[in-house]
């Protein structure tokens, strides 16, 4: 696995039950995989000679993250690299552009958009797409973006007028009247397999996803069917091999919009870690090794991730105090900690919570994911 985040993580508890050793290729040795792992070496996934050193031996290379340069897979591929999902498959999550054309042809429903960075005078058709759907508008950077990174709503075009004299290569879309958003999960192997978890719906505060409900309490049977069936199609026309999660917003309308795409474990499905028969993390490794797929069968009729978030440098008491508390008062919930320094805003963890009652399920786990958080300064019993 290229990248040694809190994803590797996760997938190297996961092949641990498959009699699996799973390598990674860590930027540092104190990534959050890398602490917990044996098999890290330490290298630039920017660099095509470290690729390759740590390639060797492998049989089958996978990601945490798409940011390995697409011509450094291909070439991989080239010496005879079985990689997973393939460069032609990983460029549609790593090009936006590319992702919005394909899903076009596809005739697959989306946000109206327009690729900037193909247009001789970005500022001219940045202006007539607002004229057309109005503003504001969402710009995006065609690459490298992630947890709200790279996403900018601008009111006016002298809004946009920083990004676009930056020379950053953007995409605009048009602005959805959103009703709330969901995320459809889904795996498939080289045999073309596929298996799908239920839809859940995504709680996001200032781009970054705080809360997984699964499944999708807003979501008709009818709805949550065809989302299912929609990312699986995504996935056989784009031959992904791994786990897809497709992001989408369901529109005032009831009418479901793909935003985006990510071929590996995703944070909308930790859940199934406890939440589910097979978890994303086991179901990427069948995917790549063409194991057969895992059933996807919920564990609890109800089941909530929520995001624990760095909180203040001064958060009392200390870490370790906080878990103890935690599990004396939450025995039930469970906690994943990444094993990354905390700071303001940065996701360090999640906690997940069962049950029945979506309410009282929800309020346990964003109560959990405050007090490790906040600590003291969460207001614990209001969510209780």
């Amino acid at each position: 696995m290229v990248g040694a985040g809190q994803l590797a993580r996760m997938t190297h508890q996961a092949g641990i039950a498959l009699g699996q050793s799973l390598r990674m290729l860590a930027e540092t040795a104190d990534d959050g995989a890398a602490l917990v792992a044996g098999d890290v070496e330490v290298g630039d996934y920017r660099d095509l000679a470290d690729l390759r050193r740590f390639a060797a031996g492998c049989d089958v290379l996978t990601f945490d993250h798409e940011h390995v340069p697409g011509e450094h897979l291909q070439a991989l591929a080239a010496d005879g690299i079985v990689v997973l999902p393939s460069a032609q498959a990983l460029r549609f999550a790593q090009n936006k552009a590319a992702m919005r054309r394909r899903l076009a042809e596809l005739g697959v429903a989306a946000p109206a958009w327009r690729d900037l960075s193909a247009e001789a005078d970005p500022r001219a058709a940045l202006a007539e797409f607002g004229a057309e759907t109005g503003w504001p508008v969402v710009l995006k950077a065609i690459s490298g973006g992630y947890d709200g990174k790279g996403v900018w709503i601008v009111e006016t075009l002298a809004d946009a007028e920083p990004l676009l004299a930056a020379g950053t290569a953007l995409l605009a879309e048009a602005k959805v009247d959103l009703e709330f958003e969901v995320a459809a999960v889904v795996a498939r192997s080289p045999f073309g397999q596929g298996a799908a978890w239920a839809p859940v719906e995504t709680v996001q505060q200032d781009g970054i996803c705080t809360e997984v409900i699964a499944p999708a309490p807003r979501l008709s049977a009818e709805q949550a069917e065809s989302a299912q069936q929609l990312a699986l199609r995504i996935a056989a026309e784009l031959d992904v091999v791994g786990v897809l999660a497709v992001e989408l917003f369901v529109d005032r309308s009831g009418g479901l919009l793909v935003n985006e795409l990510a071929m590996r474990p995703h944070n909308s499905g930790h859940w199934t870690i406890e939440g589910s028969r097979t978890s994303q993390f086991e179901q990427h490794l069948r995917a790549v090794l063409d194991y057969p797929l895992g059933v996807t069968t919920q564990t609890a009729p109800v089941v909530v991730m929520a995001n624990v978030l760095g909180g203040p440098d001064d958060t009392e008491p200390a870490l370790d105090e906080r878990v103890h508390h935690l599990m004396a008062r939450w025995p039930d919930v469970k906690i994943h900690l990444y094993g990354k320094g905390f700071r303001p805003g940065r996701k360090v963890g999640h906690v997940t919570a069962l049950g029945s009652d979506l309410q009282v399920v929800r309020a346990r786990a964003r109560a959990a994911a405050d007090y490790l958080s906040l600590g003291t300064r969460a207001k614990v019993d209001a969510h209780e």
